[in-house]
């Protein structure tokens, strides 16, 4: 999800790559679960993180609807599934009695980076510190590439950059268009080919996303 934020004002001032370092370490997060509580419906998911919740889970993107983890709503003129807090006590639904993230090694992308983000210019994008988001203190420095935790980063980060300026484009079209038809098949369109069509798990991720892209160029 984008914010409409002078990035200056929200961040240490600097860009980080995957090699770089960062002051982002805070021992695993033991006793704290800050960032897991509050958060709406901010957690927007991408393919990839649809891909490791229903290998993670064994259940299609349906299922985990239908089982009240995940919601939808329109972002940006597109309707794209997001993280859902319990009505409750307004944290992740996937957050156990012991407050820790039942599907830790399947977290989202947006998990996996906070309390970094991504700042996307000229067709690419780099990393900074969100400073004034994270409470834990006496933070250590750490490598990008080791707190995302993503395997074969380099495919990953190619794919986020794909797929964020791919849905840019269709949420640009979906508002500027006055055709309710029309917003609606994009979204529909998205949502169909790239979130409820499962994934195979046994099939490398990148592999199947190349193959659903070619899809919908097909489609326009």
């Amino acid at each position: 999800m984008e914010r409409n934020v002078e990035i200056d004002k929200i961040s240490d001032g600097k860009r980080y790559g995957a090699n770089d370092l960062v002051k982002v370490g805070c021992d695993d997060c033991r006793g704290c679960s800050a960032c897991c509580h509050g958060m709406g419906d901010s957690i927007v998911l991408d393919p990839m993180d649809v891909y490791r919740l229903e290998k993670k889970l064994g259940k299609t993107m349906e299922e985990i609807l239908l089982a009240g983890n995940v919601a939808l709503r329109v972002v940006d003129g597109v309707i794209l599934p997001h993280l859902k807090m319990t009505e409750q006590s307004d944290r992740c639904s996937f957050l156990n009695e012991e407050g820790r993230c039942s599907i830790h090694d399947a977290r989202p992308g947006f998990c996996r980076m906070f309390p970094l983000g991504r700042l996307y210019e000229d067709g690419t994008f780099s990393y900074f510190l969100q400073v004034n988001e994270c409470p834990k203190e006496n933070k250590t420095k750490v490598k990008v590439r080791r707190w995302l935790d993503t395997p074969e980063l380099g495919k990953y980060e190619a794919f986020t950059t794909k797929w964020h300026y791919y849905l840019k484009e269709k949420q640009n079209a979906a508002r500027e268009s006055e055709d309710d038809a029309f917003r609606q098949q994009i979204s529909m369109n998205i949502l169909k080919l790239f979130y409820l069509l499962p994934y195979d798990g046994n099939t490398d991720f990148y592999t199947q996303f190349a193959a659903r892209m070619e899809l919908a160029a097909d489609k326009h």
